[in-house]
This record gives C-alpha cells, structure tokens and sequence, in this order.
C-alpha cells in the first residue's frame, strides 16, 4: 500500500520508525490473548493495518484497564490508543469519531429486584465498577444515589461485586453475559446506561495525527474492514456505526 501520511503525520505518529500502540486487554470486545498467547481482535487488527499503511514498524503495548492506557500518557508510554470517548480525557486526548458502539449495562443476583438500570441508582446500593473505565466516568458524572466501589480492572469488578456481596457490577454487555452464562446466579439487565463509544485517540496537540486517524477510521468503517476484524474475533453482537 502507497503511504500518503505526510512527513508531520509520521513525525507525530511514529517519529523513530515505530507506531507505538496502547493495547486494552481489559476490555474483551476490542482486544484478546490469541492462542499464542499474542493480541488479537479489532483494535489489533486497526493497528496493524495502520502501521502498514504509514510503512513503520509497530510494537503493541498491552493493558489490562483503560485506566492504565490513559495513565501511561503521562509516561509517554504511547503515540496512539484505543479509548472510548469520554469529556474527562479530551482535556489530555484528541478522539477520531467512534468505529465501536458497546452497551454499558449491570450484572445482578438472579433473585434481585431490579429490571432495568436506572432502578440501581438508590441510596444504600453499592455498585462495582473497573476504576477508570469509561462506564466508572460516566456514572462518576451521572449517578445521583448509588455508591461506586472501584476494583483496578473491570475483571476485578464483577469479582469485587461476588466476594463484597455489592448489589451490581457495571460493565460492557458481552463479558458481563459471559459471567451470567456461565453462572445461573447472575443476569444481566435488559437496556443499557450508556452507549460507549469507542475510538482510535492520540495525545492532544498532535493535530496532523488527530487529522489522519479521523479519515483512517472513515475509511476502515466505509470499506468494512471494522466489521470484518469484530466477526474475526467472534464478536458477532456488536455494533459498528455503519
């Protein structure tokens, strides 16, 4: 493939000759251990297709929690990433437009009262949640009633939810389902608290490289090539914005 990104898209992206890509293992829609033991899923597969596009090499740097990815801005750990957007990162972020849409929902005891989620925001109830992760932001914001009790990962949360005994653990629908699948004393709420959009994110100021990203998830979302890396991966209920 032709590289078309400009010598500013490539200072910014990949200034030494490698992309350098925060990878979140903590969210199993987007990115999972391979049999080898090596990423796959969507944002592996955007990655890489990316850095054959831009001609520079690309070493992945795997996380186990959003909350990591955004810390390790700080260290300059990465020169791109997969983020769901959120307003408390865009002060440190430039996001492309979403090339994910992912329910954020609740994990509950099967004998529980509750049927859909905005009956979770009570005072006296105590909800799990992965410390940092874009649904912890939003309720962080919106909640008026429930307590949040944070676990490091969004794993941790649904196992801080069983061994606290808390009255819910928020998460993303598809990992929350494998946990009530495999478990009959767990059940997922119907609807959802929010929609979480994902998109590919790059450190703010770096404007060349936001400007490219926006046209590379335009393309990747118009070509099919998102949908086709979500099937790969056996993500078969998940949205793509088009």
């Amino acid at each position: 493939m032709t590289n078309t990104a400009s010598q500013q898209v490539l200072a910014e992206l990949a200034p030494n000759g490698t992309l350098q890509v925060a990878i979140n293992l903590g969210n199993p829609v987007l990115a999972q251990r391979g049999p080898d033991g090596e990423p796959q899923g969507v944002t592996v597969a955007l990655a890489r297709a990316l850095a054959e596009e831009l001609g520079v090499a690309l070493e992945m740097r795997t996380f186990d929690a959003a909350g990591k990815v955004f810390a390790a801005l700080e260290e300059g750990a990465w020169s791109l990433a997969f983020l769901a957007i959120e307003p408390v990162r865009e002060a440190q972020i430039t996001f492309s437009e979403p090339y994910v849409l992912i329910e954020g929902t609740y994990l509950v005891n099967c004998d529980a009262p509750y049927q859909r989620v905005e009956e979770l925001d009570q005072t006296g109830l105590r909800l799990a949640v992965g410390k940092g992760a874009a649904y912890d932001l939003y309720l962080s914001r919106t909640l008026e009633n429930a307590e949040l009790v944070r676990a490091d990962t969004s794993a941790g949360a649904v196992d801080l939810f069983i061994e606290q005994g808390l009255d819910a653990a928020a998460g993303v629908r598809q990992p929350l389902m494998k946990v009530a699948e495999a478990d009959a004393k767990y059940r997922v709420l119907e609807g959802a608290f929010t929609a979480i959009r994902q998109a590919v994110a790059v450190p703010r100021g770096r404007h060349h490289a936001a400007d490219y990203l926006r046209d590379y998830v335009e393309r990747q979302l118009h070509c099919g090539f998102v949908r086709g890396a979500l099937l790969a991966s056996g993500q078969t209920d998940v949205s793509a914005p088009r």
